[in-house]
C-alpha cells in the first residue's frame, strides 16, 4: 500500500498511462504571478509495451480477420496494476524536486516561485509587499488621484457653460446612425441641428430672423 502524500492543489497533471507518451510529468505552479515548473518527464516503460502491444496484435489479427482485444486488454490490465503506485512513486519524487523551486508562506500557506518570497521573513510578497514598490505605487496613486480631481473641476466649469436647455439629437432619425450631437448626420447628411432659441425668453427664433419674434430681443 502507498504511503499516503500531502501537497497543495498547485499543479496540474501531465501523465500518460498509455501509448508511446506513457509517462510521468507534473506541472507547479507560483500562486502569486502563476510562473509554472514542471518535473522532468519519466517514462512509464509497461505503458508504452502496452501501447505497442495493442498496435501490433491489432495489426496483425486484422490482416488475417481475427480479434485482438483478449491480448489488448491484457496488456492493459499488466499496465494498470503498476500504474498508480508508479505514479505515486513519481509524484513523491516530483514534489521533492518542486520543493527547490517554490516556498511555502509562513502566513497564508500558498507556494510561491522564489522571485514572490522573502527568504528573511518567510513570507510571500503578497503578504508582506515590496516597500520600494508599495511606496512607488502610492505615488503614482496620489498624483493620478490629483489628476483625477482637477479634471473633474476643469469638467464642472464647461459644463457651466454648457446650455443643458437645448435639446441634442444623438441619433439621427433617418439611417439610425449615432450623430453625437453633431448638426448633421455623419451617416447621410440630414439636418439635425435644433431651431435657435431667444437668449432671452429662451423662444425658437426663425432661421434668418434678426429679432426674436417672441419678445423682439436682437439676435
Amino acid at each position: 500500500m502507498s504511503s499516503e502524500i500531502y501537497f497543495s492543489d498547485n499543479y496540474r497533471d501531465l501523465c500518460e498511462k498509455y501509448g508511446t507518451g506513457a509517462g510521468f510529468q507534473f506541472e507547479f505552479y507560483c500562486y502569486r504571478c502563476s510562473d509554472t515548473w514542471r518535473s522532468p518527464f519519466e517514462r512509464f516503460t509497461t505503458g508504452q509495451v502496452a501501447g505497442w502491444i495493442g498496435k501490433g496484435v491489432n495489426a496483425a489479427w486484422n490482416l488475417i480477420g481475427g480479434n485482438a482485444n483478449t491480448i489488448s486488454n491484457a496488456a492493459d490490465g499488466l499496465a494498470g496494476q503498476t500504474w498508480g503506485t508508479s505514479r505515486d512513486a513519481a509524484f513523491q519524487r516530483a514534489i521533492a524536486n518542486a520543493q527547490s523551486h517554490f516556498n511555502r508562506c509562513a502566513r497564508c500557506t500558498h507556494y510561491v516561485c522564489g522571485r514572490c518570497f522573502t527568504p528573511e521573513q518567510g513570507l510571500c510578497l503578497t503578504c508582506a509587499p515590496d516597500t520600494a514598490a508599495e511606496a512607488a505605487a502610492a505615488q503614482r496613486r496620489g498624483l493620478n488621484d490629483m489628476v483625477t480631481d482637477r479634471a473633474y473641476q476643469v469638467g464642472q466649469q464647461s459644463g457651466a457653460e454648457f446650455d443643458v436647455r437645448t435639446p441634442t439629437q444623438l441619433v439621427c432619425p433617418q439611417c439610425r446612425a449615432e450623430t453625437h450631437g453633431t448638426p448633421f448626420c455623419p451617416g447621410c447628411g440630414f439636418r439635425l441641428a435644433q431651431p435657435v432659441q431667444c437668449g432671452q425668453c429662451h423662444k425658437d427664433v426663425p432661421e434668418g430672423a434678426a429679432f426674436c419674434p417672441s419678445c423682439g430681443t436682437r439676435r
